[in-house]
């Protein structure tokens, strides 16, 4: 059958605020798609990709018209769930005897209520999608029924059902690589500036799933109960090895829990020293799985770069959230990273169910104190999915436009702060942590190539909007004047 699979268009002013949106828009690989193009890929079927994030929603339905699929498989995120929509309600005008299915987050977090929500749809994967939906192509082509195919609601004649869930897949070796050979331009899938050394780059997951329980964090495994599912090290260098032969001359590890497994993580840096693979990594870890020989094992390696959830700066709060770590082992990672001459980024959540707006100037100062090399302030948003979204509630009040759910909009508001203090905060921290002295003498420092002199001027753009605009990070503002795209 012919398959395309479909990332809806969408535009960087739809997530972030226009004049800051250049240093902070990330166009990733999309791996959870590409991993199901390469599955169905694998079983026979002609596979077109398609990614709003370069092409406009006419360009998508032209370039459809001109493939002419019998299945569509379309991406959906919370925030993007109405563009979702809007696309497959295009291509069943269209094409009225495409089959149409939704997948990805949202569609995991809220199940059969796509459906209800979404008239364009006519199922939708409910959990990892490659078994899923290869199983689905294969009953459709040989026009049976789609009853059985765990995994997977969808409609039959005017009823919706919904069938028992999939087991999460126990063997990652056995999946086929990401078909990033499906991608239109690599060299235009970047991190912001300062967040890539190399290009192109590249991204690879090495596990799947997390152990910890973070009450905002979206997991398919909602209870924990498969808990983290490794690759082995053998079949994690074989992709990596095929990157490089693609042209990629940087990767991007982006595991929840990199360095659960030490030893693993271990193996893997020593092995990639090894065999003496030519390019630079970036990895994620939380703050107490490091020390300071593993971190010194992934600079010899190539690692230039490392990720803390940091979160809070109160130890109160990083309880609330279940975060399970602590601020001096937040303080040692990030003294260890630097000791090891990795370049450290730092997230940090602002609205924590029962943060007080003093305590989020804590964190502020905390992160100030610490002093990673890039640090982000988000506004904490609780997917559909997680425990915050169901308890919301207890904690706060949550947002009915879906559009808020990014990490930019505040989502959710807890009790003790107001919507404005978190917009108000988001500003203010990016100001006080930039505009250190110590920050820009540093930064000053650190160019030395022309490349490092463009990525401090367009560093410099956002910096002084952060100072000359008000109200930067008031999304409902930025809608009234109609900044933000639909």
């Amino acid at each position: 059958m012919r398959c395309a699979l479909v990332i809806p268009s969408w535009a960087p002013e739809d997530i972030f605020p226009s004049r800051t949106a250049g240093s902070q828009l990330n166009y990733w690989q999309p791996l959870g798609t590409l991993y199901v193009a390469s599955s169905l890929m694998q079983a026979g079927h002609e596979v077109r990709f398609l990614d709003g994030a370069f092409l406009s929603h006419q360009a998508i339905l032209d370039e459809l018209a001109g493939f002419r699929p019998d299945w569509v498989g379309i991406y959906a995120t919370t925030f993007g769930w109405t563009q979702a929509e809007r696309t497959a309600v295009d291509i069943k005008d269209r094409h009225p005897g495409v089959f149409v299915c939704a997948g990805g987050p949202y569609p995991t977090g809220v199940h059969d209520r796509c459906l209800t929500q979404g008239r364009g749809f006519d199922a939708a994967v409910t959990g990892e999608g490659e078994r899923t939906a290869v199983e689905m192509v294969d009953r459709l082509g040989r026009g049976l029924g789609l009853d059985g195919v765990r995994g997977l609601v969808f409609r039959e004649g005017g009823a919706i059902r919904a069938n028992p869930p999939r087991p999460l897949a126990a063997n990652l070796d056995e999946l086929p690589f990401p078909a990033r050979e499906l991608l239109c331009d690599t060299r235009r899938y970047i991190p912001p500036p300062a967040m890539y050394r190399r290009k192109p780059v590249a991204v690879v997951l090495t596990s799947r799933g997390c152990n910890r329980k973070c009450i905002f964090c979206f997991q398919m495994d909602r209870e924990r109960k498969t808990g983290i599912r490794y690759r082995s090290v053998e079949n994690v260098l074989e992709e990596v090895e095929l990157c490089l032969r693609q042209g990629y001359r940087e990767i991007k590890f982006i595991d929840d829990t990199f360095a659960e497994d030490r030893e693993r993580a271990m193996r893997l840096a020593r092995e990639i020293k090894r065999r003496r693979l030519d390019f630079s990594w970036f990895a994620s870890a939380c703050v107490d799985q490091v020390d300071r020989e593993l971190l010194l094992a992934f600079r010899e390696a190539g690692c230039w770069a490392i990720l803390f959830g940091v979160e809070s700066g109160v130890q109160k709060n990083l309880n609330a959230i279940g975060k399970g770590t602590t601020l001096s082992q937040a303080r040692n990672a990030v003294q260890w990273a630097k000791q090891a001459g990795l370049k450290v980024q730092a997230t940090f959540l602002l609205g924590i169910p029962r943060e007080t707006y003093a305590e989020a100037l804590r964190t502020i100062e905390f992160a100030c104190e610490i002093a990673p090399d890039v640090a982000s302030f988000h506004a904490l948003a609780p997917f559909p999915g997680t425990h915050l979204y169901d308890h919301a509630g207890e904690y706060g009040t949550l947002s009915e436009d879906l559009a808020d759910f990014t990490y930019q909009g505040a989502a959710f508001v807890p009790h003790t702060m107001t919507r404005e203090q978190i917009s108000e905060l988001r500003q203010r921290a990016y100001r006080r942590f930039y505009s250190r002295p110590a920050f820009l003498f540093r930064r000053l420092l650190g160019v030395r190539r022309r490349a490092d002199l463009e990525v401090a001027w367009k560093s410099a753009k956002p910096l002084f909007w952060l100072w000359a605009k008000k109200d930067l990070f008031d999304v409902s503002t930025a809608r009234r004047r109609g900044i933000t795209g639909g």
